[in-house]
């Protein structure tokens, strides 16, 4: 149920959770797991109420953190990448565009009966616009997904492609900057502890040198590093990502990394002589978002450089001290080609568009409601629709912004049918796991990251 104010929402959480000071008490775990945090988390997401969503929220994260279930930044595992200590796998990062708390009770599930390292669960900026998940709904949706399946631990939490827009920047870049900006606040106060930030877009390659080329870049990367470090909760350092090549350009070189990097560093002691810089950086090997769909709807085969995002990780960790390069757009490539990223030892893998299309062409998924979403989309998007584009294609393309407007009917979907697409993207996040070797690493989370409380402002529901 949809609690429809503050004080139903009390009456219902009475003698299962108790309110004790600036913190709850669980007075009854079964029933918090079997029914309560359902209750809750279609609150948070759906009540028209803002008392009762605030206060919903509130108790999903405390709740969370009394079961062990915590935000965390993987920063010191990253460095301990960069310092080879640890090896041999690549850190998935999964976006979840569709049905938010059904897909990570299933990331969830396999996570632990793979009893697997590192996993990280991450939303775009785009993403958080049209599937209209800010960032404070996205982080009640995994940690009360985490509560639902019974998880104990670190929850790594992502904003991805905090980008600037080039065109919007270049008509006002302060405007521009400044939406980011307020992004990243909203994002770690919601309990993001890991931002990827994405200035790659203001890259000039009409300069004459590369370290010219990447100069707005770095500049500007340096600057939003900055205020993540004023805004990070005390013992916490939020992991930063960095790019320098935009996915879907041409390929990232040693040469570009090299600029961006001395470039970035230059710049963030200008701000800072201490002040800890990137983890990781994201580069461009031949991948495009969501692949490029055929005439038939199909996807494209994609030929990633391997070498190239080898020599990149190897560079970064050697020269840097970065856990290695990131690989964006992975989700649509062949199964067989998984494998390969921590034979090349690549930091982190991107993953978002694969899931979707499970969903979207999952024999379970209502026939009619897929259509009402196309229709909505041919509707709604026909200026997205290029001339030489087949209907498949431009369905292929724009499909993933009908989540959000049709997030009630996806949410509300019979169990059942949530169940079973549940257990299809299960089967692929296992087999995913294995292919980035993480099966087996829970120690290796456990060895590097550990708890740091942050206190969380009492909601106004209670303060009374």
């Amino acid at each position: 149920m949809i609690f429809e104010n503050k004080d139903q929402l009390k009456e219902k959480c009475a003698k299962i959770i108790e309110v004790d000071g600036q913190d709850i008490s669980i007075l009854d775990e079964s029933k918090l797991r079997k029914k309560l945090i359902d209750d809750l988390i279609y609150t948070k997401v759906f009540s028209a109420d803002k008392a009762a969503q605030e206060a919903a929220c509130w108790i999903i994260r405390r709740a969370a953190r009394a079961l062990g279930i915590y935000s965390a930044s993987i920063q010191s595992l990253y460095e301990a990448m960069g310092r080879k200590e640890v090896s041999g796998f690549s850190v998935p990062a999964i976006n979840i565009r569709m049905i938010t708390y059904d897909t990570a009770q299933a990331i969830f599930r396999a996570a632990m009966k793979a009893k697997a390292g590192p996993v990280i669960f991450e939303i775009a900026r785009s993403e958080i616009d049209y599937t209209l998940q800010r960032p404070s709904e996205y982080m009640c949706a995994i940690k009360a997904a985490a509560i639902k399946t019974g998880y104990q631990g670190p929850v790594f939490v992502q904003g991805d492609h905090f980008q600037i827009n080039a065109k919007k920047y270049a008509a006002d870049a302060t405007k521009e900057t400044q939406t980011v900006k307020n992004l990243i606040w909203e994002a770690i106060d919601a309990g993001f502890y890991n931002i990827d930030i994405d200035t790659s877009t203001l890259v000039d390659l009409s300069k004459a040198t590369i370290k010219e080329q990447q100069e707005t870049n770095y500049r500007l990367a340096a600057e939003l590093t900055t205020m993540i470090r004023d805004l990070e909760p005390e013992g916490i350092t939020v992991s930063v990502g960095g790019e320098i090549g935009e996915v879907g350009g041409k390929n990232s070189t040693v040469e570009e990394l090299g600029a961006f990097m001395e470039g970035y560093l230059e710049t963030l002691k200008e701000h800072g002589p201490s002040l800890k810089g990137i983890s990781k950086i994201s580069v461009q090997t031949g991948t495009t978002h969501g692949g490029v769909p055929l005439a038939d709807g199909t996807v494209a085969k994609v030929k990633i450089d391997f070498d190239v995002l080898r020599k990149l990780s190897d560079v970064a960790r050697a020269k840097y001290g970065l856990a290695g390069a990131v690989q964006h757009g992975a989700s649509t490539l062949p199964d067989e080609a998984f494998d390969r990223f921590p034979a090349v030892e690549t930091a982190e893998v991107h993953l978002a568009t694969g899931f979707q299309n499970m969903v979207y062409d999952s024999a379970v998924f209502p026939d009619d409601l897929r259509e009402k979403m196309y229709q909505y989309l041919k509707t709604n998007f026909q200026g997205e629709w290029k001339e030489k584009d087949t209907e498949e294609q431009f369905i292929y393309k724009t499909r993933k912004k009908g989540f959000g407007p049709f997030k009630l009917e996806l949410w509300h979907l019979p169990a059942k049918t949530r169940d079973k697409m549940g257990a299809e993207l299960e089967k692929q996040f296992s087999f995913l796991f294995d292919k980035l070797k993480i099966t087996g690493k829970q120690d290796v989370v456990k060895k590097y990251i550990s708890a740091v409380e942050v206190p969380l402002e009492l909601p106004a529901a209670f303060k009374s």
